[in-house]
C-alpha cells in the first residue's frame, strides 16, 4: 500500500504530485511515462529521469534504467513551460497560527492546475509566508478577485471547511453588470444549475433549485449597475450563471452568456468585474466573530 504522505518536500511552494502505477509489464519506467503522458515529449521525461526528478515511494530518485515499479506510487513536481508571470500581488488581510486571509487579485489562479503552477495564490503564499502546509479552505475563480481563506494548521482545516459545508459563512460579492430597468430588484434568484456535458460552463435547467442568490442594486451609472450579491449556496460559477440568466451578465465575463475565444496568456486587460467583497463567520476554535473585507475596487465603465 502506497503511503499518503509525500516522501519528498514541497519545492518553491508547490507540493509534489503522485501517480499510482497500474499492474503491467512495461520494459522500464520511461516507456510507461512516455505512453501514459503522450502529450509530453519523450525528451522531457528522459531529461527529468536523468536529473533525478521522478521519485519512488521512499523518496529515492528513479533513473533512465529504472524498471517499471508496478502497483507502486511515483512522485514528481509538476512543471509548465514558459509560465507567464501574473503582475499583480495579493495583500495579506489577517494571519494567526490557524488562519491566513488574503485579498486575491484578478487573473491569479488559487491553486496549481493546468498551465498555472508557480503563478498561483497558494504557491506564492507558501513561499512568502514560509508555510509549506498552507491549504485553501474554499476557492475563487481565477478571474474573480477578493477575500480568500487559507488554513495554516492542517489539524484545523476540517473545522473551517465544516463552516462552509453547513452554510455558516456569510459571503458578500460585488459585480458590475448591465442595468435593466425592467428587472425588479432586490430579488432572490433560485435555479437548478448543471454543468453542460463536455463543457466547463453551468446552465440553468428545469427542476428543483440547487442554487440561491440574493441580488441588490447598489448604484447605476448609465447602462451599467453595481450589484451586491449574497449567495446562500456555493455552486460552481453560481453568480456568473445567475446574472447571465437574468439578462445582466457580469462585465468582461469570458464564459457567460457566451464562451469567448481564449485570450493570450499575457493579456491582463479587461478583468472580470466580480469581487468577493467580504466574508463573515464565527471561528470554530476561538469563538470570535471574524469579518474580513477586500480593499479592492471594481472599475465603472464609461456610461454608454
Amino acid at each position: 500500500m502506497s503511503q499518503r504522505t509525500a516522501p519528498i518536500p514541497a519545492r518553491h511552494g508547490v507540493t509534489p504530485s503522485f501517480l499510482q502505477l497500474p499492474a503491467g509489464d512495461w520494459p522500464d519506467l520511461l516507456s510507461f511515462l512516455c505512453a501514459r503522458f503522450a502529450h509530453i515529449p519523450t525528451k522531457t521525461w528522459r531529461s527529468r529521469l536523468e536529473k533525478g526528478e521522478v521519485f519512488d515511494h521512499r523518496g529515492c530518485p528513479h533513473t533512465l534504467d529504472s524498471p517499471y515499479p508496478a502497483n507502486r506510487r511515483i512522485w514528481y513536481y509538476r512543471e509548465t513551460e514558459q509560465e507567464v508571470e501574473v503582475p499583480f500581488e495579493a495583500d495579506i488581510l489577517y494571519r494567526d497560527a490557524r488562519l491566513v486571509v488574503a485579498d486575491k487579485p484578478h487573473f491569479l489562479a488559487c491553486i496549481p492546475g493546468g498551465r498555472h503552477v508557480q503563478q498561483t495564490l497558494l504557491t506564492r503564499l507558501r513561499s512568502q509566508l514560509d508555510l509549506p502546509a498552507l491549504t485553501p479552505i474554499h476557492r475563487l475563480d481565477r478571474e474573480t478577485a477578493g477575500v480568500m481563506l487559507f488554513c495554516a494548521d492542517p489539524g484545523c482545516r476540517a473545522g473551517y471547511q465544516t463552516l462552509f459545508q453547513s452554510r455558516q459563512v456569510a459571503k458578500e460579492y460585488e459585480a458590475i453588470a448591465r442595468f435593466d430597468q425592467n428587472l425588479a430588484l432586490p430579488r432572490t434568484h433560485q435555479s437548478l444549475l448543471r454543468e453542460e456535458p463536455g463543457g466547463f460552463v453551468m446552465r440553468e435547467i428545469a427542476g428543483t433549485p440547487n442554487s440561491e442568490t440574493r441580488i441588490e442594486l447598489l448604484a447605476q451609472h448609465g447602462q451599467w449597475g453595481r450589484y451586491r450579491l449574497l449567495p446562500h449556496t456555493g455552486r460552481k460559477h453560481q453568480l456568473r450563471a445567475h446574472l447571465a440568466a437574468l439578462g445582466i451578465p457580469i462585465r468582461n465575463d469570458p464564459w457567460y452568456p457566451h464562451l469567448l475565444d481564449d485570450k493570450a496568456a499575457d493579456d491582463f486587460s479587461a478583468p472580470l468585474q466580480l469581487l468577493a467583497r467580504a466574508i463573515r463567520f464565527t471561528d470554530p476554535y476561538s469563538g470570535k466573530t471574524q469579518c474580513f473585507s477586500s480593499t479592492r475596487q471594481l472599475d465603472w465603465p464609461d456610461a454608454d
